[in-house]
């Protein structure tokens, strides 16, 4: 059993842990309000660019001559992963939840016989992947010194999918991240971004609406899908960190907690090791007394 000084000393350490857990929650709070309205503002955007892409698509006379970020390549031989993830952990199954997925996918494209390819964006996700996928891993990214990850950071990620798909490295290209729903709930996805999935109704369940075009729909096409790319990275990296957030809000919040009822119970355990103690002592007193 442990001694008084023993259990002294695990109550004070595991209070001190409750305070840094609880700061913590306290932080990714504050965080999530600015992620969450972020993700919030960006997905009407990346929403309408997709749908006016499909338009487009639709009014397409010559599919063969359509551009090939918009159609693929016409085969589905190799495989490029995009799997965005946090470089910082203690965000319960935040990152665990995307590699579940990505590497779900992954066992599934190898057991068609196609090739695969990964790019990973974050530490956290690479470390999961890695043990069983490492030799797949083509790119490794990392943003860590970076507050806030901006337009820019997604630019880069999208430059380099278009650079390997005009070098001809993939046919399709897939994107893993976490769909931000509320604090609790964070559903991770896989978006194919390269071809374009052709959609006739949107996510609220409406039909597409109809445009009418300005130049010629291949000019637009040409100019737009690469940004359209880098759009949907974009709104990945926003979707993610506000999950990010909420998943660290939601383990710290569980952290704390624990933390009250292991302090509460070994308080418990000090009182009556405490009492024990006192109530021997006045066994070993009283005896003493009596044998005078």
């Amino acid at each position: 059993m442990p001694s008084l000084d023993d259990l002294k000393k695990r109550i004070k350490s595991v209070k001190s842990t409750q305070k840094i857990t609880k700061a913590m929650k306290m932080v990714a709070a504050a965080k999530l309000r600015k992620a969450q309205e972020s993700a919030e503002k960006g997905r009407p955007y990346s929403q309408k660019m997709q749908n006016i892409i499909l338009n487009l698509t639709k009014s397409i006379n010559d599919p063969q001559n359509a551009p090939k970020l918009l159609v693929g390549t016409g085969q589905d031989k190799t495989y490029l992963c995009v799997v965005l993830s946090a470089d910082r952990g203690l965000c319960g199954g935040f990152n665990s939840n995307i590699c579940k997925l990505a590497k779900t996918n992954f066992k599934k494209i190898l057991s068609e016989g196609k090739e695969l390819k990964i790019i990973t964006v974050g530490v956290k996700g690479l470390d999961q992947i890695r043990r069983k996928y490492g030799k797949y891993v083509i790119k490794k990214f990392s943003f860590k010194d970076k507050k806030k990850i901006t337009f820019n950071e997604a630019e880069i990620i999208g430059n380099e999918i278009i650079k390997l798909f005009n070098q001809k490295q993939f046919d399709k290209c897939i994107l893993f991240y976490n769909n931000f729903k509320n604090v609790i709930t964070q559903i991770p996805q896989a978006q194919q971004i390269i071809p374009t999935e052709q959609k006739t109704f949107n996510e609220a369940g409406e039909k597409l609406p109809s445009y009418e075009f300005e130049p010629e729909e291949d000019e637009i096409l040409e100019d737009l899908l690469p940004k359209n790319i880098t759009v949907q990275v974009f709104k990945a990296f926003l979707e993610n960190a506000a999950s990010e957030q909420g998943s660290r809000m939601t383990a710290m919040d569980n952290a704390t907690r624990n933390a009250g009822d292991l302090v509460d119970k070994l308080t418990i355990n000090y009182n009556r090791s405490r009492q024990a103690s006192i109530t021997k002592e006045l066994i070993e007193i009283i005896s003493g007394a009596e044998s005078l």
